[in-house]
């Protein structure tokens, strides 16, 4: 029986040798006590009992060495798991088949296409690590408890409890636990510069938690719920802190979303396993404020690109097919245009289809964030009209203010950015439209947000017109510096000063481009220019510096003011009232007419 026990010890069958053990010393021993050998076994056997225990314990280290070491590829095969599970729910909800229902948590132990590495046959035997073949895709492989030999971990408590020790090796076996869990907690300070990086950290904490899963229902206490609950809520509350840490480090949409679609993989691998992850999904909430202000800033370089290289000329198109393509990307109907022969012009440029067409694509982006979120309808709507109001009210507006306060900007392209706006402004119910297809969520719906849209466009409408009204007057000051009267020329002119003629003759061209401004915009930044010319030309006249004048200067200033009272007149935009435009210049003729009549009484009277 004595050879026996050392042969079992010799083959590592531990737990045959300790029965063995027992029958010798309760058994066979006690017949046959008077003999001195008897005496040398009895005094080995607690020596024997000690070895046992600690080459179980040998064999329950490398164990917990190699659980640590592969936790990356246990959770990365439980998650693959987890992630054809899903694909497998939406199949049967988009084909529905009688009969389908849900895996059990026992199959979701199933995992595929695994493949754990052995260092040596020692390690694949003894370490609790077995390597698994890969298997085709459409092929069920071992789960959790089949890729993992749990049995050193089974010998080695059985063995302590055996011996009267098994409290000694829960507490060791949870104290070393605990220190793996706080290293697979510690995320790598890189882990924010690749998807890779935190595939790996989510992969290293599955892997742990399936692990201790398994033991939780595979032993008789060994771990218990109030246990795992208390590692579940210190790795919640570390994996929550690294992850805000690291994600506000992201500026890539891409990335965002990525790491948005493996967070919650992460939580639905863990769910499925019995631990709450809510805190997770209040997190993602926190990660898509982020994504959206990413989305922001990589729009604002969109929309700047598409104003830069944009050239501010009506989209001429020479066919129907070139017709409807432009109508195909930007919503407008105009009759008259219909009508029209080739070829024709639309009244926009082409950065409104374009500008459209990503505030669309903008849309787009926010919703594929709040898939799988576990969201209403009502609060995907919101989220969506929100990031799409700041979009509008933010991104869209300060590009096209500094597009509008650009210095070389001219008034060409001031006139096209207000025709613009307008058009754009028309299609904000569009956008409406599109954000209630994609939502299911009615506009009149109470608590609703309304899309901002049109009063960006209106203030940019608003600011370019400004800016029309300032460029105007800078180009008059820019003719009136060469202005060179002679107030003490003794000739009598005929005609109005070349500057004046030249202004005039700018002015008509300016005007003649306002054609497709609202009548209200071109009215008023023609009233502006006149009234800006008549007060500088009654500056020039009544400046400290002119003290003396002949007729003849005044004849010549009289030219200059008929020559801007005869534009006036002309209509140079349509809409204004009977002499309503020349009152521009009643002053002027005024003051002129009273200075004319006091140096022709002057010399009169001298």
């Amino acid at each position: 029986m004595y050879s026996k026990l050392r042969d079992q010890m010799k083959t590592k069958r531990h737990y045959p040798a300790l029965k063995t053990l027992e029958h010798l010393e309760h058994t066979y021993l006690p017949q046959v006590s008077h003999y001195r050998f008897c005496k040398v076994m009895l005094d080995n056997i607690p020596k024997l009992r000690e070895e046992i225990k600690d080459v179980s314990m040998s064999d329950l280290k490398d164990f917990l060495e190699s659980i640590r070491k592969h936790s990356d590829k246990i959770g990365e095969t439980a998650m693959k798991q987890a992630q054809q599970q899903r694909n497998l729910d939406n199949i049967v909800l988009q084909q529905p088949r009688i009969g389908s229902k849900r895996k059990s948590k026992k199959d979701a132990y199933i995992i595929f296409d695994t493949d754990i590495e052995s260092t040596s046959p020692k390690s694949e035997q003894d370490s609790g690590i077995l390597d698994v073949e890969d298997e085709e895709d459409d092929e069920e492989v071992p789960g959790a408890q089949d890729l993992v030999d749990f049995s050193p971990v089974y010998r080695c408590l059985h063995i302590y409890s055996v011996l009267g020790a098994r409290e000694t090796f829960e507490n060791y076996y949870r104290k070393q636990r605990r220190k793996q869990a706080r290293l697979v907690l510690q995320p790598p300070s890189n882990m924010h510069e690749t998807l890779d990086g935190y595939r790996k950290y989510f992969n290293q904490i599955v892997g742990f938690f399936v692990v201790e899963d398994h033991i939780l229902h595979t032993t008789q206490g060994l771990v218990n719920r109030a246990y795992i609950d208390e590692l579940w809520e210190m790795a919640l509350s570390k994996t929550i802190a690294a992850l805000r840490t690291h994600s506000s480090y992201c500026s890539d949409p891409n990335l965002v979303l990525d790491l948005k679609n493996l967070i919650v993989l992460f939580a639905d691998t863990l769910q499925v396993y019995g631990f709450p992850v809510n805190q997770l999904f209040d997190m993602l909430l926190e990660i898509r404020d982020q994504y959206s202000e990413t989305l922001l800033k990589k729009w604002a370089g969109i929309f700047r690109n598409i104003l830069d290289s944009d050239n501010y000329s009506p989209i001429p198109v020479t066919s129907e097919g070139m017709y409807k393509k432009v109508v195909g990307q930007f919503p407008f109907q105009d009759i008259e245009l219909e009508k029209q022969p080739f070829p024709k012009k639309f009244p926009f440029s082409e950065f409104v289809p374009k500008v459209y067409n990503q505030i669309k694509e903008f849309i787009y982006a926010c919703l594929k964030f709040s898939e799988d979120l576990h969201l209403s309808s009502t609060e995907v709507d919101d989220m969506i009209r929100k990031s799409t109001n700041l979009l509008l009210t933010r991104t869209l507006s300060n590009s096209l203010q500094n597009v509008i306060k650009r210095k070389n900007i001219g008034l060409t392209e001031l006139v096209q950015i207000i025709i613009n706006t307008t058009h754009l402004e028309k299609s904000c119910k569009y956008l409406e439209e599109f954000i209630t297809n994609i939502t299911n969520v009615l506009p009149e719906t109470v608590h609703t947000t309304k899309l901002y849209g049109t009063t960006t466009f209106k203030d940019a409408r608003h600011a370019a017109e400004e800016e029309i009204y300032t460029n105007l007057n800078q180009k008059i000051d820019q003719f009136l510096q060469l202005a060179d009267y002679d107030w003490m020329t003794g000739d009598l002119g005929n005609k109005a000063s070349d500057y004046l003629v030249d202004l005039i003759a700018f002015l008509r061209s300016t005007f003649a481009v306002f054609t497709h401004l609202p009548g209200k915009v071109a009215q008023t930044a023609c009233m502006s220019a006149c009234k800006h010319l008549s007060t500088s030309l009654m500056q020039l006249l009544l400046e400290a510096e002119v003290r003396q004048l002949t007729l003849g200067a005044l004849q010549q200033f009289n030219l200059d003011v008929r020559e801007c009272e005869q534009f006036a007149r002309s209509g140079p935009v349509p809409g204004f009232q009977e002499d309503t435009l020349q009152l521009a210049f009643i002053d002027l003729r005024q003051v002129s007419l009273c200075v004319f009549v006091f140096c022709f009484s002057f010399k009169m009277c001298d």
